[in-house]
């Protein structure tokens, strides 16, 4: 046998490896998709053999090629290429896929094993949150790269299904990687025609390879000539375009070599069977029937992208000092930044402060002032709108903006685009930057599913949301937030702070940049509140969530809560009970999903036991609520949607004024104190 043929022969038994150990697993756990990652296993095989500069042994180094699985319920596709070169994975974790407390879960999670870069599954955030990083790629060469001394210079890989590019998360990102020209972001399409349903060609029919060339994007179709010199080719034509994205169209077949189950959808979303598995198994010529059986010279070649990967890596930490010799400053900035991924000493030793003779500032304002000092103290803190930087003050003074071939602005224009601003938030995010996306909370809506993959992914991307109450005024119901408040609170691991004045505002910022692993949303107003004295504003007000602003001449009878702008609304209520002679404790709640983690001696201190009689206060739904108010409280919130009017005759009607709060609460401790 000759070297050529030798080595076409290992190369189609190392294919074959990553196709069996997909149908196995899947088998094994009697779920899962086998026919994608089988049909998708030279393009992995060519990634991370031939064509990606990676490391198996250091999987973090900085300057790594990324691949991202964009089509995570092929996940297999990825489990098996991070056992078979080395990255940790084991063939018991194989065995174990899709079980409890497995590294390899149904689809790829962030941080259950390295090699992992995103989360993916919801189809278009892959490649969505690809051009995030891609995006951050360029932003930060633009920042440290030196002539002669490229520290930042890698690729990002994507390999997308048509479901990923039929939902328009993937449409939003992609056209501005169009528009930015990210020539580093190379993407593969599967077009396999085959979805749950059936063939592709029930509801999808377009000319992806021309939407992608009028995005901006350089199209190569490879048809079904899918050779593994081909796809290398391919990715070698993509890379020599440095000034757009390159999407590589496949024709693949699904479940390859399967006798009976090619082409079908049966072989998308349920194992082949035991059977079947022989029969392509044997189609294959495939050394071994026994489940999960790797021959030895497969692993063997499989694991030499250890020691290529520790030459790059190698070559790169050489780089790196040569670097460093010549640019001490950068190469320290780039050490915490991208790195070690700390921020700057002391950054936040001098958190902005405004008293009472300030006057009324609407907390979207306060995040204007707040940001510029925030940006001043924090280099890496880049962000942009949704079209809506105006109106959501979050420019930042001075700091450029990001726009094609020129990446060292700190301001993005994602255009209408909401939710690819949170999918390419993630990405900015998962690079290492301090990144935020802002628009108007009713917005929210269209990031849900972004917002929530940052929660999963425990990452610290933050997302700035204004206009969070009715008190958007005349634009009507259909742009003023009701139920967001709540829908962002019920989900796990993500802090909800809706801060009540300027000094609330800029300890929220301090918050949102010390996390580490919660992603943050700030609600803001567009109307103006009041000042308080910011010595009645504690240091920890947001990490504790809630807290006593003003308290009662003795124990109180009465405690009114509440959040943002509301508070004061609960502050002029007070003050008519006071007079009265009802002792009131006035209690700020920014962020309730902070005060929930505290523990019961402290959440009793703000909010005792013993004082039934509670009234929250909020202009938004009131689910959620009633587990602080108690069964005796009441909640004056939103009960309906809002209406079209000024901001403070919308308050008045809806109940929102310190005279109906009263009111409420003089019920409430009637019921109180009512014998039994």
């Amino acid at each position: 046998m000759s070297v050529a043929e030798d080595r076409t022969t290992l190369d189609e038994l190392c294919v074959n490896t990553i196709r069996a150990l997909s149908m196995d697993a899947v088998q094994k756990a009697n779920s899962g998709h086998p026919g994608t990652p089988m049909a998708l296993a030279p393009l992995a095989y060519v990634l991370y053999t031939r064509v990606m500069n990676h490391s198996p042994s250091q999987p973090d180094w900085p300057d790594r090629d990324r691949f991202v699985l964009s089509c995570g319920h092929a996940s297999m596709l990825l489990y098996s290429a991070l056992y078979l070169t080395g990255y940790g994975l084991t063939l018991d974790d194989l065995k174990n896929f899709r079980q409890l407390n497995s590294p390899t879960a149904g689809h790829p999670e962030y941080g259950h094993a390295a090699g992992i870069e995103t989360t993916t599954g919801p189809l278009g955030q892959g490649i969505s949150t690809a051009v995030g990083m891609a995006l951050a790629e360029r932003m930060l060469a633009e920042r440290f790269n030196r002539e002669g001394h490229d520290i930042v210079d890698h690729y990002t890989y994507v390999i997308a299904s048509d479901g990923d590019l039929q939902e328009g998360v993937s449409s939003e990102a992609s056209s501005l990687a169009g528009h930015l020209g990210l020539g580093r972001l190379i993407a593969f399409w599967d077009d396999n025609h085959i979805s749950i349903e059936g063939d592709t060609a029930l509801s999808f029919t377009e000319d992806v390879a021309s939407r992608y060339e009028a995005y901006g994007w350089h199209v190569q179709n490879l048809g079904e000539d899918i050779g593994l010199d081909r796809i290398e080719n391919a990715l070698a034509n993509a890379r020599e375009v440095t000034d757009r994205p390159s999407l590589i169209v496949v024709r693949t077949h699904i479940a390859p070599g399967s006798p009976n189950k090619q082409d079908t959808h049966g072989a998308h979303g349920s194992p082949l069977g035991d059977e079947e598995i022989k029969l392509t198994k044997e189609v294959y010529g495939y050394p071994s029937l026994e489940p999960f059986f790797v021959a030895d010279e497969a692993l063997e070649h499989f694991r030499a992208c250890i020691g290529r990967g520790k030459e790059v890596e190698g070559e790169w930490q050489a780089k790196f000092e040569r670097y460093q010799a010549a640019f001490p400053a950068e190469a320290a900035e780039f050490q915490r930044v991208v790195i070690d991924r700390e921020l700057p000493a002391n950054w936040d030793a001098d958190v902005p402060k405004k008293g009472p003779e300030a006057g009324a500032i609407a907390t979207r304002k306060a995040s204007q002032d707040v940001i510029q000092w925030a940006a001043a103290q924090v280099p890496e803190l880049v962000g942009g709108s949704a079209d809506l930087a105006p109106s959501t003050l979050t420019l930042i003074n001075g700091g450029g903006s990001v726009e094609r071939g020129s990446y060292a602005g700190r301001n993005f224009h994602f255009g209408i685009r909401e939710h690819g601003m949170g999918a390419i938030v993630n990405g900015l995010t998962l690079h290492g930057l301090k990144a935020f996306g802002a628009g108007f909370f009713i917005f929210s809506d269209y990031m849900k599913a972004s917002l929530r993959l940052a929660a999963v992914m425990r990452i610290p991307s933050i997302f700035v949301f204004t206009h969070d109450s009715i008190g958007v005024g005349e634009d009507g119901p259909t742009h003023q937030p009701i139920e967001q408040l709540a829908t962002l609170r019920a989900t796990p691991n993500l802090n909800v702070v809706r801060p009540a004045g300027f000094n609330e505002t800029a300890l929220a910022w301090r918050f949102a940049l010390r996390a580490t692993e919660t992603p943050t949303a700030l609600a803001l107003s567009r109307q103006g509140v009041p000042t308080w004295d910011p010595a009645a504003v504690p240091d920890d007000a947001i990490d504790r969530g809630a807290y006593v602003l003003k308290d009662a001449d003795g124990e109180p009878e009465l405690i009114l809560i509440a959040s943002g702008t509301e508070v004061h609304i609960a502050h002029d209520a007070e003050k008519l009970l006071t007079e009265e002679g009802v002792k009131v404790r006035l209690v700020s709640a920014p962020c309730l999903d902070r005060f929930a983690a505290q523990d019961q001696q402290y959440r009793d201190s703000v909010l005792p036991p013993g004082v039934r009689a509670r009234v929250a206060v909020e202009a938004a739904a009131a689910l959620g609520w009633h587990r602080w108010v108690g069964d005796a409280g009441d909640v004056v919130a939103m009960e309906s949607f809002g209406a079209s009017a000024p901001a403070g005759a919308l308050y008045k009607h809806f109940g929102f004024t310190g005279e109906n709060v009263a009111a409420r609460a003089r019920a409430v401790l009637d019921g109180v104190r009512a014998p039994a």
